[in-house]
């Protein structure tokens, strides 16, 4: 995608265009990816992937601009945190509301849009709970925390975190991700005619959600981060 944004970055680096504006698409293309993930069939998983991917890009070029303008705030950090954490709910929202089938015309399962949503809390209190680790560092007059302090103190937390940051199975929760999943789900789905991959899907993604929550929270307690 830095191929694709350095070749935009030229026709914005000599206009008023700001950064923070950029930002501002950034985050309404990422947030309307769950509208798009609502319409029927492959189409609408499609466009649930050109919304993202047009978030990604942004995402590339208002940093990009911004340091090209010498343009920096930390409104613009908070600003693009925010964007994240829209843009990686509003994908998992939208693939329970898909998986719902609102449109199918039949009788309207609400579990699965209460399954999307929790995979969306999720991954929302796992940035939550590590940006938090920042702010509880400042009230406490610390620091910010360096990258070694991450390390579990166990040597069988060390060991199991490092086996999951292999697997990286808690990236299908992260928007970009998730959103490739539930395109290719869709396809397998319009050959078999029903949601089942869709479904099954939404399910695993919030089992994996739920539980990086738990885990995550755990390596943080467990590592020096808060000490």
């Amino acid at each position: 995608m830095r191929e694709v944004s350095l070749r935009i970055d030229r026709y914005l680096v000599g206009t008023r265009v700001t950064p923070n504006q950029l930002t501002y698409l950034m985050t309404l293309f990422g947030v309307l990816a769950a509208p798009a993930l609502l319409v029927p069939g492959i189409w609408g998983a499609v466009l649930g992937v050109v919304a993202v991917q047009l978030y990604l890009l942004l995402d590339c070029v208002d940093g990009e601009v911004a340091r090209w303008k010498q343009q920096f705030s930390l409104g613009g950090v908070y600003l693009d945190r925010v964007g994240a954490y829209l843009t990686d709910a509003a994908v998992l929202v939208g693939l329970g509301l898909r998986a719902a089938d609102l449109w199918g015309g039949g009788r309207i399962d609400w579990l699965w849009a209460f399954l999307g949503t929790l995979a969306a809390l999720g991954a929302i209190l796992i940035k939550a709970e590590t940006d938090l680790v920042g702010v509880a560092r400042h009230q406490g007059g610390l620091p910010p925390v360096r990258e070694a302090a991450a390390e579990p103190r166990s040597s069988g937390m060390a060991l199991a975190r490092r086996a999951a940051a292999a697997l990286k199975f808690h990236r299908l929760i992260l928007g970009i991700e998730a959103s490739l999943l539930i395109l290719v789900l869709a396809v397998v789905d319009q050959a078999r005619g029903d949601l089942f991959f869709t479904r099954l899907g939404t399910a695993v993604l919030a089992g994996i959600a739920l539980v990086q929550t738990l885990l995550h929270l755990v390596s943080i307690l467990a590592s020096s981060r808060l000490r």
